[in-house]
């Protein structure tokens, strides 16, 4: 809980620091995924195939569960906030149980904010992410993705 508080306070801190460019078009870095009884963490892909049109790809781990995600994401700007973008979409997630519980899909809205710091190679993002489960798995509203990406390209 630590290190999640920490990670908060730096991207609050660092979208404090500069103003933002939004412009990127591939990035790539780590993620979280938080939920009641669970932090997810692993690698986080974003990827801007047209200017308001982005899918990111996660791959997350945590005791027992893994999961792959997968999600369509529509940017708009914020008025007056360089480099501060609003975004909204869904997709899937895969959640793959260890002993033998077995797997479980997902459907992901998504809702939250993306910023990239002017001249230097981060983008940082905070989401809502809630899970409706299509098996047995139970829907959690409570979910939220937060991502630390170095911008590549």
């Amino acid at each position: 809980m630590k290190k999640l508080l920490f990670l908060v306070v730096a991207v609050v801190l660092g979208a404090n620091v500069s103003n933002a460019q939004s412009d990127y078009t591939f990035a790539a870095g780590l993620g979280l995924d938080v939920f009641s009884g669970a932090t997810l963490v692993g690698p986080s892909a974003k990827y801007f195939f047209a200017e308001e049109h982005a899918g990111q790809a996660e791959l997350m781990f945590e005791s027992g569960l893994t999961t792959i995600t997968a999600l369509y994401e529509y940017h708009g700007a914020i008025s007056g906030a360089d480099g501060l973008k609003w975004f909204a979409g869904a997709g899937p997630s895969i959640l793959l149980f260890g002993d033998g519980i077995g797997s479980e899909i997902a459907l992901r809205p998504v809702a939250g904010l993306d910023y990239k710091i002017n001249n230097v190679p981060l983008a940082f993002s905070f989401d809502w992410r809630p899970f409706i489960g299509l098996g047995d798995l139970t829907n959690e509203i409570g979910a939220f993705g937060i991502g630390i990406r170095y911008v590549i390209e």
